[in-house]
């Protein structure tokens, strides 16, 4: 379809919105441009930038053929097929086809060369300061990192930062909450883990394991994780539900052995008012009644009552359950268990 050249800018709008769509027209040149423009200098300066425009719009590369039509190009050549008649079966452009034959007789092959890409912002240098400081400052932030760089001269993004700590696999993660271990525990645990690193199961056996625990009577209170979409944060299924006070909670205590598990004691059936609050006293009267028992149906006369570093557990009042009998009692760490 041709569009016949009108006055003013408006004409060059109406190219645009063919162009774009697909469809053919006539482009005026800048000479029938200045000509036919009788309007003020800032209406000329626009129309001039829309025909710069649709001068860069004609020589856009236009979309790339898939390797099977070029494919189906070459197998119709080698039918004898005239270029014209190829091109109307399927469905492009005689210029097309005559280009797909040429560099298919003059370099051998099909597929596309590859395009250079966007040049790199950040050199190896900058990558490996990145890496760097995240090693020496694991929680630095990425706002940090691109204040360093830029004392150095490197200006970029914070997506860019993102990007190259996640090439070398570094991905933020919500930080663990764990026990303050000091040096001298380290050691000790690791010295108590080299002891009992080779010891037979005929040891194991003769452990009683023991350890209380709080459990919620509603839900979890720890974080949780889940996969939704931008916008869905409120939907009912994307939430979880809070009551007042956290829903409530229990103190258990619980013992084992290889042979099995032990009796179950929640710390409200002990105390007098009826209370999960674990204390030197709660935790004798659990010791003095559960112990013995479930050690005699688990494990046999002689056995070692394993414990954790709690204070009440090694009180002197709670030490003196087991005297005048056969059993020994040590901490082990939790981390080591």
């Amino acid at each position: 379809m041709c569009l016949p050249l009108v006055k003013g800018p408006k004409v060059m709008g109406q190219l645009a919105s063919q162009l774009f769509h697909g469809q053919v027209c006539d482009i005026p040149s800048l000479p029938q441009l200045q000509c036919a423009d009788k309007r003020p200098r800032v209406h000329f300066k626009c129309a001039l930038c829309i025909w710069n425009m649709l001068l860069s719009t004609l020589k856009m590369r236009s979309k790339e053929l898939s390797l099977s039509v070029k494919q189906a190009i070459i197998r119709l050549k080698k039918q004898n097929k005239p270029i014209r008649e190829i091109a109307r079966t399927l469905g492009v452009t005689k210029t097309t086809v005559w280009n797909i034959l040429k560099k298919k007789e003059c370099t051998g092959e099909l597929s596309n060369t590859k395009r250079p890409e966007r040049p790199r912002k950040t050199t190896v240098v900058d990558d490996r300061r990145m890496l760097t400081l995240v090693k020496k400052t694991p929680f630095t932030t990425v706002g940090q990192i691109k204040n360093t760089l830029q004392e150095v001269g490197v200006c970029v993004s914070k997506s860019t930062i993102k990007r190259r700590l996640h090439q070398s696999e570094y991905r933020g993660f919500t930080t663990r909450c764990k026990p303050l271990v000091s040096l001298k525990n380290r050691k000790a645990r690791l010295e108590f883990a080299k002891q009992h690193l080779r010891k037979p199961s005929q040891f194991w056996n003769k452990i009683l394991w023991t350890d209380e625990t709080k459990i919620n009577l509603y839900q979890s209170d720890g974080k949780r994780r889940v996969w939704r979409r931008k916008g869905t944060a409120h939907d009912p299924k994307h939430t979880t539900s809070s009551v007042k006070h956290g829903g409530g909670s229990v103190m258990a205590w619980a013992c084992m052995a290889a042979n099995g598990t032990g009796s179950l004691v929640f710390i409200d059936d002990v105390t007098a008012d009826k209370s999960s609050r674990m204390n030197s006293e709660v935790f004798r009267a659990i010791l003095s009644a559960h112990i013995q028992p479930n050690a005699a149906e688990l494990i046999g006369r002689r056995f070692t009552v394993q414990m954790d570093n709690d204070p009440k557990a090694y009180c002197k009042s709670n030490q003196r359950v087991f005297e005048g009998t056969e059993v020994e009692c040590y901490a082990m760490a939790k981390s080591i268990t």
